[in-house]
C-alpha cells in the first residue's frame, strides 16, 4: 500500500532521515518505534506532504507522492493524527469534526461518517456543542481521531496518540487502533509505549539515529535482546 525508499530528509545541514527503507501492506497495524529524536514525526510528516525531502521515493498505490503537498496527501486516503492532538480549541466538537470533512473525498459522506465517528466516542456525541479546548486530554485524543476520520482515510499515521494520557485512556485509545484496523483501516503507529505498540503491530521497524536498525513482526522485536535492552528496560 505504502512503500518509503531511501528516504533522505534534512532540517538545515542536519540529516534527520538518512536512507530509510519500509514497506506497510494494506490492512496492517505497523509500529515504528524509537528513541527521541531518532526520526519518528520526520518520517510521518515527509509522508503527510508536510516536511519535503531531498531524496527518495515515497510511493502510495503505485504514485510516487513524494513532494506532494499535503492536501494532496490528505484526498489521496492518508490520514494523520498528530502528536499533541492539535484540536481547534475555540471551535465546538462538532465544528471540529466538520474540519475533517472538507476534503473532496469525504463531503458526499459528511453525515454517515459523522454518526460513525459518534458512535465510536459517545462521549463526543455528549459534547457536539462543547468548545474543544475544554475536553478532557483523554476526549482531545478521541476528537482528534474523530476529525481524522471525518476525512474518510484508507491509512491512518497516529503520531504518540497515547502522550500525556492516563493508564486507562491508554488503553481504549490502543483498543480503538485495533478496532479501526479491524474496520479495515491501515494503521502506523508511533508510539512512547513500545511494549503495547509492539503486541499491537503485525509488522514493525526500529529507527536509531534516522536510519531503520531493525524490522520484523512486532512479536519478533518484541522478543529481540536489544530491543528488550533499549526500550523496555529488560
Amino acid at each position: 500500500m505504502l512503500r518509503i525508499e531511501n528516504l533522505d530528509v534534512f532540517y538545515g545541514d542536519v540529516q534527520a532521515l538518512n536512507g530509510v527503507s519500509l514497506d506497510i501492506e494494506e490492512g496492517a497495524i505497523v509500529a515504528i518505534v524509537g528513541a527521541n529524536g531518532a526520526g519518528k514525526t520526520t518520517l510521518i510528516r515527509a509522508i503527510a506532504g508536510m516536511q519535503q525531502r531531498m531524496r527518495g521515493q515515497i510511493i502510495y498505490r503505485g504514485a510516487d507522492i513524494a513532494g506532494w503537498p499535503s492536501y494532496r496527501v490528505c484526498n489521496l486516503g492518508i490520514g494523520q493524527v498528530a502528536e499533541g492532538r492539535q484540536i481547534f480549541p475555540t471551535l465546538t466538537v462538532a465544528e471540529n469534526l466538520d474540519v475533517g470533512a472538507m476534503l473532496p473525498r469525504a463531503r458526499a459522506g459528511r453525515v454517515k461518517n459523522k454518526e460513525r465517528v459518534l458512535a465510536l466516542f459517545p462521549v463526543l456525541a455528549e459534547r457536539t456543542r462543547q468548545a474543544a479546548g475544554t475536553l478532557s486530554g483523554g476526549e482531545q485524543q478521541m476528537l482528534a481521531i474523530g476529525r481524522c476520520l471525518m476525512g474518510a482515510p484508507d491509512l491512518i499515521m497516529f503520531d504518540e496518540p497515547s502522550l500525556g494520557l492516563a493508564p486507562a485512556i491508554i488503553h481504549d485509545v490502543l483498543d480503538t487502533i485495533r478496532e479501526l484496523n479491524r474496520d479495515g483501516i491501515t494503521c502506523v503507529l508511533v508510539e512512547q509505549n513500545v511494549a503495547q505498540s509492539l503486541k499491537l503491530a503485525s509488522r514493525a521497524y526500529v529507527l536509531e539515529n534516522g536510519r531503520v536498525t531493525l524490522s520484523g513482526s512486532g512479536a519478533e522485536l518484541l522478543a529481540d535482546d536489544r530491543v528488550r535492552t533499549a526500550y523496555l528496560g529488560l
